[in-house]
C-alpha cells in the first residue's frame, strides 16, 4: 500500500490533498475526499464572515470523523475572523497561500491545528521552512487558477532540497497516477490536486465549467492577469498569474491590458453576465494544464482510487523495467 510521511502526519491512507478551491470546494467535496482516505479541504474564499465556512465545517463533521481542513487565499484582506474561527473549530489543518506565511504559522502554534503553507516562490518557501510550517505545498505554474511562473518539476525538487524534515507536497499539473508517482520520485510526500476534482460529481461549481475542463487539451489554458485586473483582485500581480481555459475574452485582452482597463466597468458587467449565463467564451474557467488528461466526470472516491492504483502499479513495476530487473 502506498504510504508516505504525509499519510502518517495527517492520519490518512492516501498521500493526496484536494485543493481548497475557493467557494467551490465545499463540504460535499471535502467529505467525499476524506471519507475515501485522502485529505479533503474546504475552500474558504474571500468572505470575511465565517458563517459560511463554519456551516461547511459542521456539515463535514456530520458525515465523517476523518480529518479535513480549510484553505484560504490569504492575500485577501479582512480574513482575520474567518481564520480565527477555523482555528477555534479545530479543523485538522489550515492552508494559507499567496502571502509570507510566517505570521499565520505563528498564530496557529499551540492550537493543535497543522498549517499548510502553499508557496509559489523560493523566497516564501524559505520563510515557511524558517517559520516551521507543518507541510509546504510547492505550487508550479501548471496549476489552475492563481499561481506563479515556476515549473512544477524543478520547483518541487528545489523546495524538497531546503525543507529538511518538513513534508513537501507537489501542486500543479497532477491529475493521474503517473503524475503522483513522478512527484513522489522527486522527494515530495504527496500531491495537491485541484483540476481533477473540478471534474468530480461533488465539485460545487457549475456544470458548464466541468464540461469545459473535460473538453480542454493540455495547451488550451493561459496564464494571464486579465480577470484579476478587471476585478481588482488583491493578488501580488508582479508574481501571481491566473491560469484559465483560453476563450474569446483572453484572446481579445491578454497583452492589451492597458486598453482593457479603460473599459473596466463595462467588462466587469460582461463577465458577471456571462458567468450567470454559463457563457464560457467570456466567463473564466480556472483550470490547469492537467485538463488535457481529464476526459470524464467521476465521483471523487473513484478518482482517488484510480490515481492511487495507477501510481502503485507504476512504482511497483516501472523501476524494474528501467533497471533491467
Amino acid at each position: 500500500m502506498l504510504t508516505t510521511r504525509l499519510c502518517r502526519l495527517l492520519g490518512i491512507d492516501f498521500p493526496i490533498i484536494s485543493a481548497p478551491m475557493a467557494g467551490t470546494a465545499t463540504a460535499a467535496l471535502a467529505t467525499a475526499v476524506s471519507k475515501a482516505g485522502a485529505f479533503g479541504m474546504i475552500g474558504a474564499g474571500a468572505d470575511p464572515d465565517p458563517t459560511w465556512l463554519l456551516e461547511h465545517v459542521h456539515a463535514v463533521r456530520e458525515k465523517t470523523s476523518q480529518p479535513f481542513g480549510v484553505g484560504f487565499s490569504s492575500a485577501f484582506p479582512g480574513l482575520e475572523k474567518a481564520i480565527e474561527a477555523a482555528l477555534d473549530a479545530q479543523v485538522a489543518a489550515i492552508g494559507h497561500s499567496f502571502v509570507d506565511p510566517t505570521q499565520l504559522i505563528n498564530q496557529a502554534k499551540g492550537s493543535g491545528v497543522k498549517i499548510f503553507a502553499q508557496v509559489q516562490t523560493m523566497a516564501n518557501a524559505k520563510k515557511a521552512v524558517t517559520a516551521g510550517a507543518d507541510v509546504i505545498i510547492a505550487q508550479g505554474s501548471e496549476a489552475g487558477g492563481h499561481t506563479s511562473h515556476l515549473g512544477t518539476l524543478s520547483f518541487v525538487r528545489a523546495v524538497v532540497k531546503i525543507a529538511g524534515d518538513i513534508p513537501v507536497v507537489a501542486a500543479g499539473g497532477i491529475a493521474d497516477g503517473p503524475g503522483l508517482a513522478a512527484v513522489l520520485m522527486l522527494g515530495a510526500e504527496g500531491a495537491w490536486i485541484g483540476t481533477r476534482f473540478v471534474a468530480s460529481l461533488e465539485w460545487a461549481g457549475p456544470e458548464w465549467a466541468k464540461g469545459q475542463v473535460i473538453l480542454a487539451d493540455v495547451d488550451d489554458t493561459i496564464l494571464t492577469k486579465v480577470y484579476d485586473l478587471v476585478s481588482d483582485a488583491p493578488y501580488a500581480l508582479d508574481v501571481i498569474g491566473d491560469r484559465v481555459i483560453s476563450n474569446s475574452f483572453t484572446d481579445t485582452w491578454h497583452g492589451r491590458e492597458a486598453e482593457m482597463m479603460t473599459r473596466q466597468s463595462e467588462l466587469m458587467e460582461d463577465i458577471a453576465s456571462a458567468t450567470a449565463a454559463g457563457d464560457a467564451t467570456t466567463a473564466p474557467v480556472r483550470a490547469g494544464t492537467a485538463s488535457g488528461l481529464i476526459r470524464s466526470i467521476e465521483p471523487a472516491s473513484y478518482i482517488l482510487r484510480e490515481i492511487v492504483s495507477q501510481a502503485e502499479d507504476i512504482l511497483r513495476h516501472r523501476p524494474q523495467k528501467l533497471l533491467g530487473g
